[in-house]
């Protein structure tokens, strides 16, 4: 599975891509980050933002988008602009047709660290390890994109999978009603037949 990470932001919007399965250290596609100047209009900022992630996906083509989830901070200007960056990112992940995945911090750093209290910088260097890189990815932002991505491989894929496996399930459930009800139907037509002669 190969999944883009998404850490939004207005000022550094961070992107990681991996592959991997669930239990299986995954390996590093690519991480960079979407910058906007602070003075430029939200409207463009966002636009920017917008064909920052559309161009990664065309080129890395992910099977999924993991998104921060945004969490209320004291700062509403940064969460406005956090949560106005993830909008974006997952309208282009839905728009390309992408299952789009909100993690929360907690359960990304839990997922990589063992700690959902973790700090950045242990993130990081976990990050840098799983991954084995050369040199710890920078800024944070990139980094917490490739916490996410590794995040959604690692536990998404098994919920993914639990879904199918439900859906499966309740489709044979549906199948197996529908066959009964079939059944039933053939018989009271038999007992009919053999009434009327």
């Amino acid at each position: 599975m190969r999944v883009l990470g998404v850490d939004p932001g207005l000022t550094r919007c961070g992107l990681g891509i991996v592959e991997g399965t669930p239990g299986r250290p995954p390996t590093l596609i690519a991480v960079g980050v979407i910058r906007t100047p602070a003075d430029l209009d939200v409207a463009k900022r966002l636009v920017l933002i917008e064909t920052g992630i559309d161009e990664w996906i065309a080129e890395h083509r992910p099977d999924a988008v993991a998104v921060e989830r945004v969490f209320a901070q004291q700062n509403v200007r940064t969460v406005m602009g956090t949560a106005q960056a993830s909008g974006v990112a997952m309208v282009v992940a839905a728009r390309r047709g992408l299952p789009v995945a909100l993690h929360t911090p907690s359960e990304v750093k839990a997922a990589v660290t063992g700690s959902g209290r973790a700090a950045k910088e242990q993130v990081t260097t976990m990050v840098t390890r799983i991954l084995k890189l050369a040199e710890r990815p920078t800024p944070a932002d990139a980094a917490d994109a490739l916490a996410l991505a590794i995040c959604h491989v690692w536990r998404g894929g098994v919920t993914n999978r639990l879904q199918e496996a439900s859906e499966t399930r309740a489709n044979l459930e549906a199948q197996a009603q529908a066959q009964s009800r079939l059944q039933v139907a053939r018989l009271r037509a038999a007992v009919a037949a053999q009434g009327g002669k």
